[in-house]
């Protein structure tokens, strides 16, 4: 893969929790990014970095086009404190796309929630960007990242060496199970693989495994 600073137009930086019970969804995500040709981007890919969180956010806003920002986990925590970090994350985005200029202008995102409608009642401003429900579904939110993402897939946006159909949704949701069960047979196990290794294997796999 090219340096991921340099693909800008391929770039999709992926907003979301990151505890162990989200990691499906997560993972899954990462792979429709893959099947769709882009490449997915994520605070987890500078582990022990020196800047700042924040900072690290900063640049891949900077480097990606496009996100998918998941709000599900708006909620109450064991504090009673609400989680923040996606919905400032995507108004981090939405913000770089109307002041950064250039470029910048044409960004654009998906927005997954848990339920449909739910964050009219945390977050009604975002109504205009048509957020959808994946229902804590990670089959439903790769059929949802395919029917969005899959509809930005141009030649000048794809890696691939050629430009193809995107498959379904039921295509593409058998071709993550066909690689995860990939994994299991070279006894890797998927909880302990880190973010970078993941988009290694992910991206390997779609290689060697073409869309028929």
């Amino acid at each position: 893969m090219e340096p991921a600073a340099q693909q800008y137009h391929n770039n999709v930086f992926i907003n979301c929790p990151f505890d162990d019970e989200y990691k499906l969804m997560f993972d899954a995500l990462v792979f429709a990014v893959f099947d769709c040709g882009f490449r997915a981007r994520s605070t987890r890919e500078f582990p022990g970095a020196a800047q700042t969180r924040i900072e690290n956010i900063y640049e891949l806003i900077k480097e990606c086009q496009f996100s998918i920002h998941d709000i599900s986990r708006t909620e109450l925590d064991e504090h009673e404190l609400p989680r923040f970090n996606m919905p400032f994350e995507l108004g981090l985005f939405l913000g770089a796309r109307e002041f950064g200029g250039g470029e910048h202008k044409n960004k654009e995102c998906l927005i997954l929630d848990r339920e449909e409608y739910r964050y009219q009642k945390f977050l009604s401003d975002i109504a205009g960007y048509d957020p959808q429900a994946h229902g804590d579904n990670y089959e439903t939110a790769i059929r949802r990242v395919r029917d969005w993402l899959g509809g930005r897939a141009t030649a000048d946006n794809l890696s691939w060496d050629t430009l193809v159909l995107v498959p379904d949704g039921d295509v593409m949701t058998d071709r993550y199970h066909r690689f995860l069960d990939a994994l299991k047979m070279k006894g890797v196990r998927q909880e302990k693989i880190i973010f970078n290794n993941f988009c290694t294997l992910v991206y390997a796999w779609i290689k060697a495994n073409p869309w028929d």
